[in-house]
């Protein structure tokens, strides 16, 4: 059975940092994909970040690019996006998703529809 468990969000004023952690459980450890979505209030779900696990290619959407970092921890299962000179709207719940194994070279950044599993989120609020 498969969980991911998000946690690390948080509070932060604009220009800080956090880190958000996806704990992968009953995924293999490499040849798997992990995204990163997130859904602010009153607006659709969008893509952040993916990376394939094992090779530790990575996608972004345009908007995070530079300021935010996808990265793996193969020893612990866990996936962590690095995000860094927070704004204002990158306030949201985040949810990671997975699904593998699976082969491919990049993993999609965007597509949430593509994923099988879904963490519970974590909510990210950089006030204004």
């Amino acid at each position: 059975q498969v969980h991911l468990v998000e946690s690390g969000g948080g509070t932060v004023q604009a220009g800080g940092s956090l880190r958000l952690s996806c704990a992968a459980s009953g995924l293999t450890a490499s040849r798997t994909c992990i995204g990163w979505f997130r859904q602010a209030p009153g607006k659709a779900r969008e893509g952040v970040a993916a990376i394939y696990t094992g090779l530790g290619n990575s996608r972004y959407v345009d908007s995070v690019k530079g300021r935010f970092t996808i990265s793996e921890d193969k020893d612990h299962s866990t996936v962590y996006l690095q995000m860094n000179n927070l704004k204002r709207e990158d306030t949201a719940v985040y949810y990671c998703a997975g699904r593998g194994p699976i082969s491919v070279f990049y993993c999609p950044a965007s597509t949430g529809e593509w994923y099988d599993y879904w963490g519970q989120g974590t909510q990210v609020t950089v006030p204004s």
